[in-house]
């Protein structure tokens, strides 16, 4: 039985951020200047704090119609020299701004697909890392990488592990073969087994499957089959996202048939089902489209209350700084957020003259760091504590945010949250729709909306059902 009246999809099927940062990356601007990016690094305060590298390898074989990434399809292998040569010099420059003794305990290569690189552009890039930062042992960090099993061969898996990865995800989507026909992404489930069996053997410490809903002739039953096929499978975590379309940003999008695309009513059936299927086969939701058995890291960092999120999405390390390289690629540094030319002329241009990157970020000011932790104490704890907010920042939580909690009545009169005398708690109801929750405490919001519903700005956020 579903959670939600009709009704209440038609009034909570709104456009909204997922989240990744407060504020989100609609308020960067191209004025920000990288001077506030090298203080941040600079600043003796976080010589302690660890680091954490993400790489941005934009590289694809193929196109996936359904992709919103910023990538370039291209069978032309040689295209990976040029940036390889230019990811390394990056790396001599960020690693300049930083004190290098801070211990990198976090990395990650996303993309794009990462094995684009060959085996030895891979290795050649590892290697460069180690020049300039200290990586952590195997036992201490997370080495993580995005990989298309299509593109990824057993010897590959293995080179992985010798490169100092330890944990992987695979993109899967459904295994419906007319969705994945729709999608242009067919991949046979013997070749994600296949994979996932060579990571096992490998002994990578993690394994997690991406599943996306509300793609084209998706259903409740089809998708079901999908989530009884992957739960033989027993990755670690499993993240299950929501379809962003928005064919008006991202143009292959429209190589869909959208009327084939399921309607918001379906597309939360498809969830609700996700989030009951997988906690009945031991998996813990942990929160919007990830889940992972009682183990892993995500699920002990939750029950431990420091899970986190960042632009990959929820992370066991909330205090590390976030150094964001190649195309695109957004780094968090102190309270300063910077991102990297998303267009690879720009990137080249930039790191050819021996200079950063940055083309745009914003530098947080004390209210976007108060809201930043509230928005990320409901999207990882699904609660707050006013008292733990009031010590930090000694306001009165209820005056200072009494005009949040006279909105959150009409979430609270519909079942999605409980506001009690001493804090917020989401119900299971509101966990499912934990974006409308947190976008009552975004302050940016309202203006963004308005411009969207007033038809006079390009789509910026994915519809939240």
């Amino acid at each position: 039985m579903s959670l939600f009246r009709p009704d209440l999809l038609t009034k909570y099927d709104a456009a909204g951020p997922r989240y990744t940062s407060y504020p989100t990356a609609v308020q960067f601007t191209d004025t920000f200047d990288p001077a506030h990016y090298h203080r941040a690094a600079a600043d003796p305060g976080a010589a302690s704090a660890d680091l954490s590298l993400y790489f941005h390898i934009p590289f694809c074989d193929t196109v996936c119609f359904y992709c919103g990434c910023n990538k370039i399809a291209t069978k032309n292998r040689a295209h990976a020299r040029p940036y390889l040569d230019r990811l390394k010099r990056e790396l001599v420059l960020q690693a300049a701004c930083f004190d290098t003794t801070r211990p990198v305990s976090q990395l990650h290569w996303g993309g794009g697909t990462p094995t684009f690189l060959s085996h030895d552009e891979m290795a050649e890039l590892m290697a460069a890392t180690a020049e300039s930062f200290r990586l952590l042992p195997d036992a201490q960090a997370e080495y993580s990488i995005e990989v298309d099993p299509r593109e990824a061969s057993a010897e590959t898996i293995g080179v992985l592990r010798d490169l100092g990865f330890n944990r992987l995800s695979f993109g899967v989507q459904d295994f419906d073969l007319r969705v994945q026909q729709a999608i242009n992404r067919v991949q046979p489930l013997e070749t994600t087994r296949t994979v996932m069996s060579a990571a096992r053997a490998e002994g990578f410490k993690s394994v997690s499957v991406d599943l996306i809903y509300g793609l084209p002739h998706q259903n409740v039953e089809s998708f079901s089959r999908t989530l009884d096929t992957i739960i033989t499978l027993a990755p670690d975590r499993l993240s299950v996202f929501g379809y962003a379309h928005m064919p008006a940003v991202f143009k292959m999008q429209r190589q869909m048939d959208e009327a084939a695309l399921p309607t918001p009513a379906v597309r939360l059936a498809i969830l609700e089902r996700v989030i009951e299927k997988l906690t009945e086969a031991g998996y813990v939701y942990i929160g919007m489209d990830h889940f992972a058995l009682p183990h892993d890291e995500l699920a002990v960092a939750q029950r431990a209350g420091t899970l986190h999120r960042n632009f990959q999405g929820y992370s066991t390390r909330a205090d590390c700084d976030l150094i964001g390289l190649g195309v695109s690629a957004i780094g968090k540094v102190g309270d300063v957020y910077a991102q990297n030319a998303k267009d690879m002329a720009g990137y080249a241009a930039a790191i050819d003259r021996g200079e950063l990157a940055i083309a745009r970020g914003v530098q947080l000011n004390t209210d976007d760091r108060l809201r930043r932790d509230i928005i990320t104490e409901i999207m990882c704890q699904s609660s707050l504590r006013f008292d733990a907010f009031e010590a930090a920042y000694g306001i009165r939580f209820k005056t200072a945010f009494a005009s949040e909690l006279e909105r959150l009545r009409s979430l609270e009169a519909d079942g999605l949250v409980k506001v009690n005398h001493d804090g917020i708690d989401v119900l299971p109801a509101g966990r499912l729709l934990v974006r409308n929750v947190a976008m009552i405490f975004d302050r940016y919001l309202a203006g963004n909306l308005a411009g969207n519903l007033a038809g006079t700005a390009k789509p910026r956020f994915s519809q939240t059902i």
